[in-house]
């Protein structure tokens, strides 16, 4: 037709420039539709973030990409100071760029941030302590909070001044950081807002009334007892939007704050413990995985051929396959593997399987059991453990006769806040939960352990109490009066070699039953074993790291179950092997 106007193509729709917040979301569809190689725990994370987003509204939450961009955009004032990358752009790997957007584009039904604790655990080398650093730089200057106080927070001096000196080396190569900020020592401050950022550990000053805006705890694993995360958090009471921010390798240590958070991130990113102020990226192996498999690494290292070479972790893997002394470090510190104890004997993980309850549980009435008694000299743990058979159980086709236990601990009352402080140990934490009682004085109290025995054991048949015979205290005299069947078990090879050998094999069969005694778990995984050149077994006080009063009654126990067995008798599979041939059974790193 003429004249008519040819008719306009149709423009192309122009697609909105991408912004760094869209990283966030990228890493999360790339690690759960696989494209991206992460372990069980980072899957879980990643698919909470993606279903947050499609109903977090629901429950006031709002991912917020404006205040994800700030954040993000902070690291680029950022130069990285050691090694390979030093005075390099601060550039945020995937991992890096999810945690970080996650941490600060989250809002809660507040309008705050949404996250308050993040805990970060992931292979060594991969990049958490400078993560820690440039965050808690942004919240110096960048958080809009007036009078911000940031702490570098760690058991020692020494594990502080890391991340602090890394946040210090940050300042010095950021001309726009130099100029705003005055470096001076152990201190970070920026005048205009009244803001500080220093470093602080249970060895120098006080970790009480602090005004925490932010708290970076380094090393969780190492921290024996909860006073630095747990002081660190009671600080930021009076913030608006407070952040703690844990990070840590794997451990070892079964009755840690470190494993307690471990476990609770576990619970928290499954679902079983809705929290939706708790932020956990937990990098590790799926069950089953063989740390030695190169193509599993990543899943316990994101930062994988970024920070951390493939040739350094070959290098590692090597020694340790020489090095049997190695294999738990580098399982441990490498891959996230929590280990159970550096020199293992038990299956710390099969015992905490085996728990029926999370509180002192009593053996129920007409129970028929066997005792061991172990007593401490004058001012420690006193140990009385029961063992009562019950039904049939087993793992693996290898099936005998269940074995519940429970063990009972008596520490003098006087002088308990130092031992606390000696041994780093929550004696107190475990009085206060029943799990200990406490007796008077500053001595072992012979009457009320007596005492204690005597209600312990109301209402159930103990066929006889196995005890160190080299310490036949009057208590041990006293018990038989009260018409107890006293054993005296010797505690060299000859006597304790069958016990622990039953005691092992028990644990790793899935055959013992138990009230979750903490305790009782902390000492399992503390105990290391002597074996003679004949194969003979026992557990060691000398070798082990902390104590194992716990286990020492256990093994005079079952000394005493086999002296005097029930009517139907207690087997199962591991009774007629050797040492050699339970442990072939069971991982041994």
């Amino acid at each position: 037709m003429a004249g008519a106007r040819p008719p306009e193509r149709a423009r192309p729709r122009r697609r909105r420039p991408a912004r760094p917040s869209d990283a966030v979301h990228d890493y999360a569809h790339g690690v759960t539709s696989g494209a991206i190689v992460a372990g069980p725990l980072v899957r879980l994370a990643c698919a909470r973030h993606l279903q947050d987003l499609e109903d977090g509204a629901s429950r006031g939450l709002r991912f917020d990409p404006d205040a994800a961009d700030h954040a993000l955009a902070f690291f680029g004032f950022l130069r990285l100071a050691e090694g390979d990358f030093a005075d390099r752009p601060f550039v945020l790997a995937p991992a890096q760029v999810f945690i970080t957007g996650s941490l600060f584009g989250w809002l809660g039904p507040d309008g705050q941030r949404r996250f308050r604790t993040a805990y970060i655990e992931m292979g060594k080398g991969n990049g958490k302590t400078p993560l820690c650093a440039g965050i808690g730089l942004y919240g110096l200057v960048a958080d809009e909070e007036p009078g911000a106080q940031i702490f570098a927070a760690a058991v020692t001096r020494d594990q502080a001044g890391i991340l602090f000196a890394d946040a210090v080396a940050m300042v010095a190569r950021s001309p726009e950081l130099r100029a705003r900020l005055e470096v001076t020592g152990t201190n970070i401050a920026d005048p205009g807002s009244g803001s500080f950022f220093r470093p602080v550990s249970s060895e120098g000053r006080s970790l009480d009334a602090k005004r925490v805006h932010m708290a970076l705890i380094d090393e969780v694993h190492e921290h024996r007892l909860p006073a630095v995360v747990n002081k660190m958090r009671a600080g930021t009471k009076g913030r608006r939007q407070a952040l703690v921010v844990e990070i840590t390798n794997a451990g070892y240590d079964r009755t840690s704050v470190c494993w307690e958070h471990h476990r609770y991130s576990q619970e928290v990113l499954a679902g079983t413990l809705p929290n939706d102020a708790w932020f956990a990226y937990v990098a590790g192996l799926d069950e089953g995985d063989d740390w030695t498999d190169e193509r599993v690494w990543a899943k316990a290292n994101p930062l994988l051929d970024i920070s951390i070479s493939r040739k350094y972790l070959r290098e590692q893997v090597a020694e340790a396959l020489g090095m049997a002394t190695k294999q738990h470090i580098v399982a441990r510190l490498n891959f996230c593997v929590w280990t159970q104890g550096e020199t293992r004997w038990l299956d710390a993980a099969a015992f905490e399987d085996g728990a029926d309850h999370d509180r002192p549980s009593p053996l129920p009435a007409g129970t028929t059991a066997w005792g061991g008694l172990d007593l401490a000299s004058t001012r420690d743990l006193t140990a009385f453990a029961l063992v009562a058979p019950r039904g049939e159980c087993g793992l693996d086709g290898h099936a005998g006769r269940c074995l519940d236990v429970r063990c009972h601990f008596w520490l003098p009352r006087d002088g308990l806040a130092e031992r606390v402080r000696r041994d780093g140990v929550p004696y107190d934490s475990w009085a206060e939960q029943g799990w200990i009682a406490l007796t008077p004085g500053n001595v072992t109290d012979y009457d009320r352990i007596r005492s204690g025995i005597q209600a312990i054991t109301d209402g159930i048949t103990v066929r006889a109490i196995g005890h160190d015979r080299w310490n036949a205290t009057q208590l041990v005299s006293q018990l038989a009066g009260d018409g107890f069947d006293m054993l005296p078990v010797g505690q060299g090879y000859a006597s304790l070699t069958a016990p622990a050998k039953q005691l092992e094999g028990h644990i790793a069969a899935g055959l013992v039953h138990h009230d979750g005694n903490p305790v009782l778990r902390w000492m399992v995984a503390n105990v290391v074993a002597e074996i003679d050149a004949a194969g003979n077994i026992k557990p060691s006080r000398e070798r082990s790291h902390d104590k194992i009063d716990g286990i020492a009654a256990w093994c005079d126990a079952l000394f005493a179950l086999a002296a005097a067995p029930p009517e139907e008798p207690f087997v199962s599979v591991y009774d007629s092997l050797t040492v050699e041939q339970i442990r072939a059974r069971m991982w041994i790193g």
